[in-house]
């Protein structure tokens, strides 16, 4: 009988210390990943994906109308941003939002649009864990929302007064984006916002990608890891909702997903739009585009809906 009891310890001891192993092992991966961050490196990348706007990046950066601002978040930790302004003047403009291990640098394209299409001047915030901001693990919207919002407010100093702004996020991006729209205090002068294939929640997307990418239930591991995040990073999963957010939210906000994306699937879009019970709404799935993909597939009908949409609210 005692040797049974010592299994049965000893078995629980083992299976605790992989439940607490795969969860720590699961904070790590998603919250603290290795990923190139490199300015040069990143703008390469994006260039490849679209080269027709490579020379347009290149002219700015020749002319140093690429400019870089660095400011403190509510916790000290240093955000970085890149800025450009209108050749004119502008009471527009636009705050672009990287998503999942990418750059600002990989938001030019979009940045353009707003440019050339809206006349907007543009801030590309550096999320932080990204490229030059700083930071010890991964926001994933929930931290970030905040630091967006703290960019929202420096616009006047960079742009000057009575600024009206357009919020585009893409993916993690995306998911910061409607975070922020929830926001009791969100500043007045945000008029819409624009996000892109962004999920319903932290704890949805974990659960997706735990079931799929290590073929594990949420149950025990996903539970261990919430708890383990809020010792280690002060933030829980369950709490990063897009889809809680967007319930309270009254600003108007545009929902666009590839038609085809399984990383983000598209199905979470659905919730998201429903969910957005107040202020003008508007939905526009890419056909077949993948994860991030609706404007490299559809490049014409992507400006079209978001010149549309922006431009009833500005």
């Amino acid at each position: 009988m005692r040797k049974v009891i010592g299994w049965c310890v000893g078995l629980i001891v083992v299976v605790l210390l992989l439940v607490v192993g795969g969860g720590y092992y699961l904070t790590e991966v998603a919250l603290r990943p290795h990923f190139e961050r490199g300015d040069e490196a990143c703008l390469h990348a994006w260039g490849e994906n679209y080269p027709t706007h490579k020379p347009w990046a290149d002219s700015l950066r020749r002319a140093h109308l690429l400019q870089e601002i660095t400011i403190a978040a509510e916790d000290q930790t240093p955000l970085h941003a890149y800025y450009l302004p209108t050749e004119q003047p502008s009471l527009r403009t636009a705050v672009v939002v990287h998503g999942y291990t990418d750059h600002p640098f990989g938001m030019l394209h979009i940045a353009r649009l707003y440019r050339e299409e809206l006349g907007c001047n543009i801030l590309l915030p550096t999320l932080r864990f990204h490229g030059k901001s700083g930071g010890d693990s991964m926001g994933m919207g929930w931290q970030d929302r905040l630091d967006v919002k703290q960019w929202i407010e420096t616009i006047p100093s960079l742009f000057g007064a009575d600024q009206q702004v357009i919020v585009h996020g893409l993916s993690m991006g995306a998911a910061t984006v409607m975070m922020l729209s929830g926001e009791e205090d969100l500043p007045a002068s945000v008029r819409c916002i624009v996000e892109d294939c962004g999920y319903t929640s932290v704890w949805e997307q974990f659960k997706k990608e735990l079931q799929e990418d290590y073929h594990l239930p949420a149950f025990p591991v996903l539970h261990v890891a919430r708890r383990l995040a809020r010792w280690r990073f002060g933030w829980d999963f369950c709490e990063a909702s897009a889809l809680q957010a967007v319930q309270k939210s009254t600003v108007p906000m545009l929902f666009i997903h590839g038609g085809d994306d399984h990383y983000v699937p598209t199905r979470m879009v659905y919730p998201l739009y429903e969910a957005k019970q107040q202020g003008d709404r508007a939905i526009w799935i890419a056909p077949e585009a993948g994860h991030a993909d609706a404007y490299m597939d559809h490049p014409e009908e992507y400006t079209r809906q978001v010149v549309s949409f922006c431009e009833r609210h500005l």
